[in-house]
């Protein structure tokens, strides 16, 4: 059996808090409960939680704001729910802004909010993948790169075309290759591809000293990391 899932409930509703205890009573779950924030940042001190469920309206310090202690005050990055019946797009906003993972609406179904437990929980605890390229790391996952003891993180083209060269090394990745990589059947000058692959070398020379993608004449592209 796996190991159960510890959930942490910061509700201040009485009636609902008892149905949560009700359906999460399993050996799937252990649960902790707190109808404060104040109570919540105590068990949070002295307790290790694998998911933590928080609503938004609770009495003194907000959902938000509760929020916001746990990432900042605590350095905590366990993942957490936010529930609550308002819907507005701005208050999603705000509570991923203040650092939470999801967001459900009220009223919800049990078994929904089970599911994305589950699916936070199984994603937390999932090793991220790492490839390895010589010195150079790059978890596909985070979209980071990592050489020593510094680290960037990639985004679109730049993301692509690095794990495509990662993935390959030491070999070379043609022209043809690269562009059906990024562009699949629809044509491209050959200006564009070599526009992108000139912003990945001039991000990674930046971050790392090295712009480490080192050109074939008439052929393609080689991932050139520097030597330990």
């Amino acid at each position: 059996m796996a190991n159960p899932i510890r959930l942490l409930i910061v509700e201040d509703n009485a009636d609902l808090s008892a149905n949560l205890a009700e359906f999460f009573d399993s050996e799937a779950y252990i649960l902790d409960f707190a109808h404060d924030g104040l109570v919540a940042l105590h068990l949070l001190a002295t307790n290790t939680y694998d998911v933590i469920v928080l609503d938004v309206m609770l009495p003194g310090v907000s959902g938000f704001g509760l929020c916001q202690r746990i990432r900042q005050d605590l350095g905590s990055s366990t993942p957490i729910i936010m529930m609550t019946a308002k819907d507005q797009i701005e208050d999603k906003a705000e509570a991923f802004e203040e650092g939470a993972d999801d967001y459900l609406v009220k009223p919800f179904h049990l078994r929904e909010l089970a599911l994305r437990i589950q699916a936070l929980h199984r994603r937390h605890t999932t090793p991220s993948r790492v490839l390895v390229a010589g010195v150079l790391q790059y978890a596909p996952d985070t979209l980071s790169c990592h050489v020593g003891g510094k680290s960037i993180t990639l985004t679109g083209r730049s993301a692509d075309i690095l794990h495509f060269l990662v993935q390959s090394y030491p070999k070379m990745v043609s022209y043809d290759q690269l562009s059906q990589l990024l562009w699949a059947e629809k044509e491209v000058e050959a200006q564009t591809l070599r526009t992108h692959v000139y912003l990945l070398r001039k991000q990674l020379q930046d971050a790392f000293g090295s712009a480490m993608i080192k050109t074939i004449h008439g052929r393609g592209y080689r991932l050139d990391p520097p030597q330990a």
